[in-house]
């Protein structure tokens, strides 16, 4: 087998550049846990600054945030609203039921988008004693299952009118919403003055080892702070890891773009390979494409790992590429060559 080439099968897989290491290896740092450590209050200040939200709380990880979110929401027994193909919903371990005790109604389309009308007619009637109440809608943007969709302003805007309308809170999933923020020319400070929570992945496309803020109001980031406590979420010298972060926004952010046309090309020619059935919408860093009848991702996928390249599978039919900055053009020219090879 061919040692590895290139890894296409997240975002995640990106490594620190050597300026994030050096960064890293020069951040201040003192024992979050005790609240003392200047480079991880710098990246929360810093990114509730630009999303004009009050506080942040830096986590491990954009589940966490999420699952820290939901839980401050929500008591046990509420439900919650998000589109069929969400995150927090398919990918996150079963964590609504077993760390907040809540149900969920889902719906909207194929690409992640759900609009107000639909949360609408999801509502539970806030009187009705045999039903959960309704206490929080999440939406996510972009949406990694809708592959890389960006939902826009204006939905999202629209559907937190429906929330305020019912008192309701609502929570943006922002795994890789720089990736929507670049595609949609988008400002976001905008999203601060529509969400109560967002939580912003540092890990993905901006390419930080680890780690995810949650932005919210004072009250609700302190009462954060607590269910992250029990969540045993509190890092130490959590400020190496924040560092990375703080790079990661001031250098990575603008070069999405390159994600962006590279994922855009590489669908324009997926769209006619022979054994290519569908692909959704390509309008950031993610390709994602189902096989025709008659065809297993396994094959193909052993095909690729046997030239050193890696994609990923969401089921046995449908298939994701994501770019990152660990993938440029030469990579995506074997992917493509790849590809064509394939007899299917």
């Amino acid at each position: 087998m061919k040692p590895l080439n290139a890894d296409f099968r997240s975002d995640t897989v990106t490594r620190p550049t050597e300026g994030m290491l050096r960064a890293m290896c020069a951040a201040n740092v003192g024992d979050d846990v005790l609240g003392d450590d200047p480079t991880v209050q710098r990246l929360e200040a810093v990114l509730a600054e630009r999303f004009g939200m009050e506080a942040g709380l830096f986590c491990p990880s954009g589940t966490m945030t999420n699952q820290i979110a939901v839980k401050v929401h929500t008591r046990p027994g509420d439900e919650l609203i998000c589109s069929k193909l969400a995150h927090v919903y398919n990918y996150e371990g079963g964590g609504l039921a077993f760390n907040s005790g809540v149900q969920v109604r889902v719906g909207g389309d194929d690409y992640g988008r759900l609009s107000a009308a639909e949360a609408e007619s999801l509502l539970q009637p806030m009187d009705n004693v045999h039903a959960a109440p309704t206490r929080l809608v999440v939406a996510e943007n972009t949406s990694n299952k809708g592959g890389g969709t960006t939902l826009g302003l204006p939905a999202l805007q629209e559907l937190g009118a429906f929330t305020r309308t019912h008192g309701l809170g609502y929570h943006l999933d922002g795994a890789r919403l720089f990736n929507a923020l670049v595609a949609d020319r988008e400002r976001p400070e905008d999203y601060g003055r529509v969400f109560d929570s967002v939580s912003i992945c540092l890990s993905k496309g901006l390419g930080a080892p680890v780690g995810s803020v949650l932005l919210g109001s004072k009250d609700f980031i302190h009462e954060a702070r607590r269910i992250r406590k029990r969540l045993g979420g509190g890092m130490r010298q959590a400020g190496y890891l924040a560092a990375a972060g703080l790079y990661a926004l001031e250098h990575h952010v603008d070069r999405l773009a390159e994600d962006h046309a590279r994922a855009a090309d590489l669908a324009a020619f997926m769209k006619d390979l022979p054994y290519v059935a569908e692909l959704k919408p390509a309008p950031t860093n993610m390709v994602l494409f189902r096989l025709a009848p008659g065809h297993d991702g396994g094959p193909l996928l052993a095909h690729l790992e046997a030239r050193g390249l890696r994609l990923i599978a969401m089921d046995r039919h449908w298939l994701r590429a994501v770019l990152h900055y660990d993938v440029g053009d030469a990579e995506v020219r074997e992917l493509r060559d790849a590809l064509a090879a394939w007899p299917g």
